[in-house]
């Protein structure tokens, strides 16, 4: 659990940051057009602060860590979501400097968010394998309690 709340954190300190860069960048360059910088932030605060803490919730209702996909999701999705955030970091400099970005940033970008998709489906996966079959037997254990038997209903 303590390694998805850095991964959130790290996330929300990279988000705060590329909003300072989005704005002291365009206001040196006196830019005022569209660049690809004003929603690296809500990426990052978006697929990397909150995503992380609604893993960190579904880690402590289902254990997901339990499941050997649990790793593989997690650094698959880290890589898809720097690449993404690095190639629109990138790309938006470059517009807000002048230049033209290339086929190769471009490809890339997707690539990032082709790597992003195979981290979601691999935590629907790990989700689905933590999460009891409807009518199976789920042993509750409670600290006052002897552990007991319940079936899901749901």
């Amino acid at each position: 659990m303590r390694k998805i709340l850095r991964a959130a954190h790290i996330y929300m300190i990279i988000g705060v940051v590329s909003g300072l860069y989005y704005r002291e960048l365009t206001k040196l360059n006196d830019f005022t057009g569209e660049t690809q910088l004003g929603v690296v932030h809500t990426h990052l605060l978006a697929l990397g602060m909150l995503f992380f803490l609604i893993v960190l919730a579904l880690e402590k209702l289902f254990t997901m860590t339990a499941s050997k996909l649990f790793g593989w999701f997690f650094w698959i999705y880290n890589a898809g979501l720097a690449l993404t955030v690095a190639m629109m970091t990138v790309r938006g400099s470059m517009t807000v400097l002048g230049a033209e970005a290339g086929a190769a940033i471009t490809g890339l970008a997707g690539l990032g968010h082709i790597i992003l998709t195979v981290g979601l489906i691999l935590l629907f996966v790990t989700l689905g394998k933590r999460i009891p079959a409807k009518g199976a037997a789920v042993i509750q254990i409670s600290p006052t309690k002897m552990p007991s038997q319940q079936r899901v209903d749901s």
